[in-house]
C-alpha cells in the first residue's frame, strides 16, 4: 500500500496554488492549505469539497507567530510532514517616488520573510520524513520591467534563499525553487476579481514554446521535484517560462 503523504501549501485559494491543491490531491497527498484572504478560502473550499484530505487555514505567513501556530494545527491533524510548497506572495508595482516604504516592506515580509518563516518552523517535521521544500520564485528574480522594485527584490532573495537552506537543511531536506513565466490565472482568482484574459496571437508567438503557460505546467515541476526518485536534485532553481528568458529581442 503506497504511504500517504502531507503537503503544506502556501497561498493556496488563487492561481498557481488553487491549481497545486487539486493536483497533489490527485496524487494523494493530504493537504493543508494555507491563506490569508477569508473569501477566496470560501469560495475555493467549497469548490474543492470533495477532497476529504484537505484542511483550510487562514494564515497571514508574514506573521512567525501565525506560520508557527498553522504548523502545529497541521502536524496535529497529521503527524507527518513531506512537502512544503512556499507559494505566497504579493506584488505592489508602482514607480519608485510613489512606492512606499511600507508597501516595500510588507511584499518582502510576505515574499521573502514568509518564505524562510515557513520553513523554519516546518523544518523538524521535514527533516523526520527527509521531506522536500519548494519555493515558487519568478523569473523576476532573473529579470525585470519597470516599477518592479519589490517583487523583483523579493523574489531575488527567494532565489538565495533556496540554495543557502538546501545546504543548511541537506541532506535531510531537499530545496529547490521554481520560477514560472507568464502563466496565465486570471481566471483562477476569487469571483470579485476573476477575468477571462483573451490571447492575442502575438502573446503566444512570443514564447519560443508557442504557447503562454498555464497552472499545470508548474504543477507538473513540482511533482517532479516532490518525487524521492529525484533525490540528487537540492539547490536548484527551475525556470518553467516557455523559453522566453532565452529570446534575445533588440526591437
Amino acid at each position: 500500500m503506497k504511504m500517504q503523504k502531507t503537503a503544506i501549501i502556501t497561498g493556496a485559494a488563487q492561481g498557481i496554488g488553487r491549481v497545486l491543491v487539486e493536483k497533489l490531491s490527485a496524487q494523494g497527498y493530504c493537504i493543508s492549505a494555507w491563506d490569508n484572504d477569508p473569501e477566496a478560502i470560501s469560495e475555493v473550499s467549497a469548490i474543492y469539497k470533495k477532497y476529504e484530505n484537505l484542511i483550510w487555514h487562514k494564515v497571514d505567513v508574514s506573521s512567525p507567530e501565525a506560520v508557527a501556530l498553522a504548523v502545529e494545527a497541521t502536524l496535529k491533524k497529521w503527524p507527518d510532514l513531506h512537502l512544503l510548497i512556499n507559494n505566497a506572495a504579493i506584488a505592489v508595482n508602482k514607480p519608485l517616488d510613489i512606492l512606499s516604504v511600507e508597501e516595500w516592506q510588507k511584499v518582502i515580509d510576505v515574499n521573502l520573510s514568509g518564505t524562510l518563516y515557513c520553513s523554519k518552523f516546518a523544518a523538524q517535521a521535514l527533516r523526520k520524513s527527509k521531506g522536500s521544500i519548494i519555493n515558487m520564485c519568478s523569473t523576476r528574480a532573473l529579470m525585470s520591467e519597470p516599477d518592479t522594485e519589490a517583487y523583483s527584490a523579493s523574489k531575488g532573495g527567494v532565489y538565495a534563499l533556496t540554495h543557502a537552506l538546501a545546504l543548511s537543511l541537506g541532506p535531510d531536506i531537499r530545496v529547490n525553487s521554481i520560477s514560472p513565466g507568464w502563466i496565465e490565472v486570471s481566471h483562477l482568482k476569487k469571483s470579485s476579481m476573476a477575468t477571462q484574459y483573451v490571447f492575442r496571437e502575438e502573446d503566444h508567438s512570443q514564447h519560443p514554446c508557442g504557447r503562454v503557460g498555464i497552472a499545470d505546467d508548474i504543477a507538473s515541476m513540482v511533482i517532479f521535484l516532490a518525487d524521492e526518485k529525484n533525490g540528487f536534485i537540492t539547490g536548484q532553481n527551475f525556470v518553467v517560462d516557455g523559453g522566453m528568458t532565452k529570446k534575445m529581442i533588440y526591437r
